[in-house]
């Protein structure tokens, strides 16, 4: 009896719900789950050190005369997957809790607070989800030009033609009424013949076989190339130095002519050719900001009557989706689309 009193007082000490009435054997098992359940933590942390030293020695033996990184990483290794097997699940890379230190990343700035104040005070004056028509589109644009030169007036057109078909690749010239106001360097390459009337129409560079040797050591102070069909062979060796740059003659453009004053006097006096890009839009200027309204206006209606009469006649769907005026520095102005 002395024994089971001994049991009792000590499983008061442990708070068990034991009593005289329970057998030695039960008040036995009953200390002896306590005392494992305490030194649970122990045995596991212990138990952890022993694997972790025993595969420890196994990477080390395997190693053989690795170096100290690679002992350094077996171990780091061990360690990890001794934590999986202990179910520590705490995360350990450093680089992971200094991105949880930094917090979200900084919101970006809109663009218009990213331009300079001249463009934000000009800004202020379109109205962004305002579509204007192309008297008042143009008025505005020549107003909101934050340069300090005579920028050029731009037009740009989305169409929803698809630039890889051959019926729906856009590309033609116009001559707008009061001209680029840009100053165009014209070159003729054509037979001695027409030298005379090319320079009396005002080409700026005219030669035959001279003109070649220019090319030959790709010199190109032209902006525009004309050339009579039967020199045109001549300058095909040239096509990767003209093509990439536009300087390329071709037909539809006007720059292969048989009348070569025409072509010149049409170059000099504002005839320019358009072509719609790999997005399906049309870029061009239509004038200088000292134009004024009224001959810029002029200059976009030639311009669109032009594109209007190159519209494919298979084309499916709306041919002119947007349109838009600005300067060559200024904000884009969505303009009522004048082509159907």
């Amino acid at each position: 009896m002395a024994k089971k009193a001994d049991l009792l007082e000590k499983a008061s000490t442990f708070g068990l719900d034991v009593t005289e009435k329970n057998t030695i054997a039960e008040i036995e098992a009953a200390l002896a789950n306590v005392e494992n359940t305490t030194a649970a933590p122990e045995l596991i942390e212990a138990e952890a050190e022993e694997v972790v030293a025993e595969k420890a020695d196994t990477f080390t033996a395997k190693a053989g005369k690795r170096s100290a990184k690679a002992l350094a990483e077996a171990e780091a290794k061990v360690e990890k997957e001794a934590r999986k097997e202990a179910g520590d699940t705490t995360p350990q890379d450093p680089e992971a809790e200094a991105r949880a230190k930094k917090g979200p990343a900084p919101v970006t700035r809109p663009t218009i607070e990213r331009r300079g104040k001249k463009y934000q005070t000009v800004a202020k004056l379109v109205e962004a989800n305002k579509v204007y028509s192309l008297t008042d589109a143009l008025d505005l644009a020549v107003k909101t030009n934050p340069a300090k030169f005579d920028a050029s007036v731009e037009v740009h057109v989305r169409l929803g033609v698809d630039p890889r078909q051959a019926d729906q690749n856009i590309r033609a010239t116009v001559s707008l009424p009061n001209g680029t106001g840009k100053t165009i360097r014209v070159a003729v390459f054509a037979p001695e013949g027409d030298h005379a009337a090319a320079k009396k129409a005002g080409a700026d560079i005219i030669g035959d076989e001279d003109f070649l040797k220019q090319l030959d050591k790709e010199v190109l102070d032209f902006d525009t190339l004309i050339a009579t069909p039967q020199y045109m062979p001549r300058l095909g060796k040239y096509a990767r130095l003209l093509g990439p740059r536009g300087l390329m003659p071709n037909p539809k453009a006007g720059t292969v002519a048989t009348d070569v004053a025409k072509a010149v006097t049409e170059a000099k006096t504002g005839k320019v050719e358009y072509r719609v890009d790999k997005q399906a839009i049309v870029h061009l200027s239509i004038g200088k900001v000292s134009f004024g309204a009224e001959k810029l206006r002029q200059n976009a209606d030639a311009f669109f009557a032009s594109l209007q009469s190159q519209k494919p006649t298979g084309l499916k769907g709306g041919y002119v989706k947007t349109t838009a005026v600005s300067t060559s520095q200024g904000p884009g102005i969505k303009v009522e689309n004048v082509v159907n």
